[in-house]
């Protein structure tokens, strides 16, 4: 069994129904399934080398969508070039992958132009014709014997999160089957179910395609990407599910309440990528109700590790990722790599069929982070005593300020619960007395205001002068990674340069 062929089993299954839906018109999934065998043909054709890596660039769209599940009905390994990245990042991918081929969009084209790597629009497959003799060929069709082991790559995805150098991490078959199994069974996606396409298909989507075609589930692809046109394909398409970073979570929040949709079929919002605090939570439960759940994974492990639905995700349990899935083991870990109980802090450790294979091309780095069976995710956390999993930091991102450990997320909490503050960071900063010093980044909500020093007092009255902040320095934006998170080592370096300048 491979991953696509959950989309050729859908298709059997329920050849009428509708698989996708979007502004250009809708496709059963007996058209999407012939679509995407005959793009897959034309891929074969082009680039016959079996298990060649291909790349995509491009933006949202159904065209992305059906050249994506080509690559996988073809048998080839997907790397994904997410638009949001700089431009020299994204070549320093294509030179690393060594792609046979590299699909993009015309916004994409004109970025990549010049790339090591032959390069093609991504409506190529589309205007492709094949013959019924091409279909035999497609190396994961539903005419395919067969034959490649589930421990081959099926995709590679780079990944930095907010530290950290990025890395090709290698998702095996075996994963993403994982994942399609562990999605339908913790989800409990039926043939009712409808996923709005909100987050990029090189990220976040691409984790949830498969198991709502699988499920026999359709994807609502929106007119527009803004919170508003977002709300508004929901309500029209009767949206059952969708998942999206903090960030989007927070402006669909306050668009709703500025304009209320109507949103009955809704079951499931699902946020993950970045922790949101619990007046967040709070905030986003007002306004769309029980829906919000969380998961909790890693490209290293490609969803879902933990799983807290809506109706668990109340009182203490607000600032916990849920408990393990259906496939996948969780424990926590010491230093030495001893198992730890509950409450007992250490290192989150996952091993299972989601885990990857490693890294590409970085064969210490892989040894580092995959050690005797386990996934050493460099999170730290702690089970409680009914087995649900909260995450405290990134291990690397503890400050150890005179002689103290003081975890950022403790101190990013007390901030934000100021009205005032939209985001926050917190981070170690050298310092010649206490070693490291505790300094926050803060982000103010539109039109609001607040003194430095008040918030400084905030922290001390809620936790202490060890967790206090030295200083507190405002921002009107944060900087983020391309898919919405928070730098740390670029709130240091701006925090930094203040200092030099005063």
């Amino acid at each position: 069994m491979y991953p696509i062929d959950f989309l050729w089993r859908a298709a059997h299954r329920h050849p009428r129904r509708t698989a996708i839906v979007s502004p250009d018109g809708d496709l059963t999934f007996e058209a999407l399934a012939a679509e995407v065998l005959r793009r897959a043909a034309a891929l074969t054709r082009l680039d016959p080398l079996p298990r060649s890596r291909v790349c995509i660039g491009a933006a949202n769209s159904v065209d992305h969508l059906l050249s994506l599940l080509a690559v996988l009905a073809a048998g080839k390994v997907w790397v994904p070039l997410n638009p949001r990245n700089g431009d020299p990042e994204l070549r320093r991918i294509v030179e690393f992958v060594a792609p046979s081929l590299v699909l993009a969009d015309h916004a994409m084209l004109e970025r990549l132009a010049g790339i090591p790597a032959p390069l093609r629009p991504l409506g190529d497959l589309d205007r492709a014709d094949g013959d019924d003799g091409d279909f035999a060929a497609v190396a994961f069709g539903p005419y395919a014997r067969g034959g490649v082991s589930v421990e081959e790559a099926q995709a590679i995805k780079f990944t930095g999160g907010s530290t950290g150098v990025p890395k090709g991490v290698i998702q095996p078959l075996r994963a993403w089957n994982t994942n399609i199994a562990t999605q339908i069974h913790e989800l409990g996606l039926t043939p009712d179910d409808r996923y709005l396409v909100a987050a990029p298909i090189t990220h976040g989507t691409s984790t949830y395609m498969l198991p709502l075609l699988g499920a026999g589930g359709a994807l609502v692809f929106p007119e527009h990407a803004k919170p508003a046109g977002l709300l508004d394909a929901a309500s029209e398409h009767g949206a059952t599910i969708f998942f999206a970073p903090p960030t989007l979570i927070l402006a669909l929040s306050e668009e709703q309440r500025r304009a209320p949709r109507a949103l009955p079929a809704l079951r499931y919002l699902v946020y993950g990528g970045a922790p949101m605090r619990p007046e967040q939570i709070r905030d986003a439960q007002a306004v769309f109700g029980p829906v919000l759940c969380t998961s909790f994974g890693q490209t290293e492990a490609p969803q879902i590790i933990t799983f807290l639905p809506p109706s668990e995700m109340t009182g203490e349990r607000l600032g916990s990722v849920g408990r393990p899935t259906l496939l996948t083991r969780v424990a926590i870990l010491d230093k030495s790599g001893q198992l730890l109980g509950p409450g007992e802090e250490g290192e989150i450790a996952v091993r299972g069929g989601l885990v990857m294979s490693g890294y590409l091309n970085a064969d210490e780095e892989t040894s580092k982070t995959l050690v005797d069976g386990w996934l050493r995710t460099g999170d730290a956390g702690v089970f409680d005593k009914d087995g649900y999993l909260f995450l405290h930091d990134r291990i690397r991102d503890v400050i150890i300020t005179g002689g103290f450990n003081v975890y950022p997320g403790d101190v990013e909490v007390v901030l934000s619960s100021h009205p005032a503050v939209a985001d926050c960071s917190v981070v170690g900063v050298p310092d010649a007395k206490w070693g490291e010093a505790v300094h926050a980044a803060v982000q103010l909500r539109p039109g609001m205001s607040v003194d430095a020093e008040e918030l400084v007092a905030l922290v001390k009255r809620e936790l202490g002068s060890v967790k206090t902040p030295k200083s507190v320095h405002l921002f009107d934006a944060l900087p983020r990674s391309a898919v919405g998170k928070v730098l740390k080592p670029a709130v240091r370096e701006a925090i930094l340069n203040l200092r030099s300048e005063t």
